[in-house]
């Protein structure tokens, strides 16, 4: 086998989901299908990459400064729905049931892999509030893990003096559940059923 397509084979099975028996698959599949699939895929990804950038408002991934949930008028302002990752945002958007806005927090704090609250968006969403006084609501929407748990309590005493309703989501995320794996009805229920963090 040429080292090139070796190198191909070994670069898809690192992605998610996948190993090297499916990197092989579709690396065969991508060859065998130049100029009908290699060849758009290639594109798309160079146009993805040159365009792709974070939106300096809730950290979301879109080809604008700012990504088009932030520029709907028609969302709530009201409440705004910290995840963990563009995965989560995705998810809910997905699901259609929330309206308002969202912060993307880039990970959850953990000791065991050096995340720190410098790591990450906790000042950006602070400053946020600061600028938007009609938001009257925070939906935690954290993975119902350790580090989840203890990153939404850091969160709530982060954002205290600020007037605002925490909540996190509720019944139907099993402990360690992340949300993008959640089926549409369970999102749903979970944020239907959210409760006030305690003080």
């Amino acid at each position: 086998m040429a080292k090139e397509i070796d190198q191909l084979i070994q670069m898809f099975a690192k992605l998610p989901g996948l190993g090297s028996r499916s990197g092989r698959r579709i690396a065969l599949h991508l060859m065998k299908h130049r100029e009908t699939i290699l060849e758009p895929l290639i594109n798309r990804m160079q146009t993805v990459h040159d365009t792709l950038r974070n939106c300096k408002i809730c950290h979301n991934l879109d080809s604008n400064d700012c990504c088009h949930i932030c520029t709907n008028l028609d969302r709530d302002n009201h409440i705004i729905c910290v995840v963990t990752d563009v995965a989560d945002v995705w998810a809910l958007e997905r699901a259609h049931f929330f309206k308002g806005r969202y912060h993307v927090l880039g990970g959850v704090l953990s000791a065991i892999d050096g995340v720190t609250p410098d790591n990450l968006t906790l000042e950006s969403l602070k400053n946020r509030l600061r600028a938007t006084p009609c938001v009257t609501e925070i939906v935690l929407a954290l993975p119902a893990t350790l580090d989840g748990q203890i990153t939404a309590q850091y969160v709530r005493r982060h954002l205290e003096g600020l007037n605002l309703y925490v909540s996190s989501l509720a019944q139907g995320v099993p402990m360690g559940g992340e949300l993008d794996y959640l089926d549409d009805g369970t999102l749903h229920a979970a944020y239907n059923a959210r409760q006030k963090l305690p003080d």
